[in-house]
C-alpha cells in the first residue's frame, strides 16, 4: 500500500507528514470505530475488510517511516535497550534463603496455634463455669 493511501485511510491529508504518535492515535481511533465485533452479523464481513485495511495502512506507515529514516541516514540512530534483571539468580533460587522463608512462617504458625489453643481453653473454662454439666463424657 502506498503511503498517501495509508494516510487517507487513517484520516490524514495525503500530503501530510504525521508523527509516530499521531499515526498511533489515529490508528487506535479508527480501530475502535471499525472493530468487527461492534457491527451486526450482516455487516461483519465489510467491517472485517475495513479493519484489515486500517491495520495494513498502520503497518505500512510505521514500517515505511522506520525504513525511510534509516535509508536517509537521518539523525535518529537505533538505540540498544539493555534489560537488567535484579533479584535472586535462577541457579541459586531458594537454596541460601530457605531459612529466611521457613523460620518466620514457622513462628507465625506456632504463634497462631498457641493463641488459638489458649483462647479455646479459656472459652471452655468460661463455659464450664457458667453452665456446669454433669455429663460423664465431658472432662
Amino acid at each position: 500500500m502506498r503511503s498517501d493511501e495509508a494516510r487517507k485511510i487513517l484520516g490524514f491529508p495525503p500530503d501530510s507528514r504525521p508523527t509516530c504518535s499521531e499515526i498511533k492515535a489515529a490508528y487506535k481511533r479508527k480501530v475502535f470505530e471499525t472493530h468487527p465485533d461492534l457491527f451486526p452479523v450482516h455487516e461483519k464481513s465489510q467491517a472485517e475488510t475495513n479493519f484489515k485495511l486500517i491495520a495494513e495502512a498502520y503497518s505500512s506507515l510505521g514500517a515505511g517511516r522506520i525504513s525511510g529514516s534509516q535509508k536517509e541516514g537521518s539523525h535518529r540512530q537505533a538505540t540498544t535497550v539493555r534489560v537488567v534483571r535484579t533479584g535472586v539468580h535462577a541457579a541459586g533460587y531458594g537454596k541460601g534463603n530457605r531459612a529466611l522463608i521457613t523460620v518466620p512462617f514457622f513462628l507465625l504458625m506456632v504463634g497462631t496455634l498457641s493463641f488459638a489453643g489458649l483462647n479455646a481453653a479459656r472459652a471452655y473454662e468460661r463455659q464450664k463455669k457458667t453452665c456446669p454439666s454433669y455429663n460423664p463424657f465431658l472432662p
